[in-house]
């Protein structure tokens, strides 16, 4: 692989030049509606952790950590803008080597289905790009908050909806066309307003979501495919198909991609989302909503203007 250079903390291009041989798979799998249960056996298995971490592995060889370093980047910034110290943070990811420097005497621990996290333990839990590969995302919200002590911050960095949405029509578009049927590639991430509802449901307070769009380029749709195997992002899917991509599949994709999204070089364009959740865990130091009707003063009278009664 060539020099990566995705540019300042927020960049809006990622360019790369490889010379790619054979095309690798690419799915993504999200669950964003299945409710935390003790019991795993009963939730639905949308990912194969032995395959996943395989993937992983290989990735460490020569990963393409692009994304990760821009999740960091936002980290550090957040964190600058918050009016507190933290003392204990952690963070879960799925490539422990590259964030163990990012915070200070963190605890860095891998995103499995039961986090290495003691209860009531951190002040500050980072979750870093992996919520997306979770069977449970909900149940990783909870224990991220039991592990919180009370007032502690969560942030979960995840990638959301449109992700890959260009390679995602693509594949589609191809397999229909030439197979006459569509296999389970990639399935839908999570949009902000799902992603904004779980940290609700894993009992966080103050909840606040919000997503930056990343737009970045490539020679063709198969040095973005080889980029995914360097992230460690291969298929993992419980359902995916085992055999090999049919070539004339790959091929009327890559022609699909560069008809449809190129840019005015030439180059194929991919988007890639990364959405902020930030929760804090319960504590009574918090602002609390008012009771309704409690307001001892009328909202028209703090905007100067008039109040126009609504008909029945």
């Amino acid at each position: 692989m060539t020099d990566r250079d995705p540019g300042p903390a927020a960049p809006n291009r990622h360019t790369q030049d490889i010379e790619v041989d054979t095309a690798c798979a690419v799915r993504f799998a999200f669950l964003t509606t299945a409710p935390y249960l003790p019991l795993m056996s009963e939730t639905p298995i949308l990912t194969d952790r032995l395959a996943l971490s395989r993937y992983r592995d290989r990735a460490r060889r020569n990963p393409a950590l692009f994304l990760h370093e821009e999740a960091a980047a936002d980290v550090q910034d957040r964190l600058a803008l918050v009016n507190k110290s933290f003392t204990a943070p952690a963070i879960v990811t799925p490539f422990p080597e590259f964030w163990q420097n990012t915070l200070p005497g963190a605890r860095v621990t891998e995103d499995s289905e039961i986090l290495e996290l003691k209860e009531n333990s951190h002040d500050l839990i980072v979750h870093a790009l992996a919520l997306h590969w979770a069977n449970d995302p909900v149940g990783q919200l909870i224990q991220c908050r039991r592990a919180l002590r009370p007032d502690g911050l969560l942030l979960v960095l995840a990638l959301g909806g449109q992700t890959l949405q260009e390679l995602r029509a693509v594949l589609g578009q191809a397999e229909i066309e030439i197979t006459g049927g569509l296999s389970p590639r990639i399935a839908p991430m999570g949009e902000i307003r799902d992603l904004g509802a779980l940290l609700q449901r894993a009992g966080l307070a103050l909840p606040v979501a919000d997503s930056a769009v990343l737009k970045t380029s490539y020679a063709t749709a198969l040095h973005l495919m080889h980029d995914l195997r360097a992230m460690g992002e291969s298929n993992a899917m419980t359902a995916r198909i085992r055999t090999a991509t049919r070539r004339d599949v790959v091929m009327r994709a890559m022609e699909l991609y560069a008809e449809n999204y190129s840019d005015p070089d030439g180059r194929i364009t991919a988007t890639f989302e990364i959405i902020t959740l930030t929760g804090w865990a319960p504590d009574a130091s918090q602002p609390q909503p008012l009771r309704p009707g409690s307001a001892a003063q009328r909202l028209a009278d703090a905007l100067n203007t008039v109040e126009t009664p609504l008909k029945d």
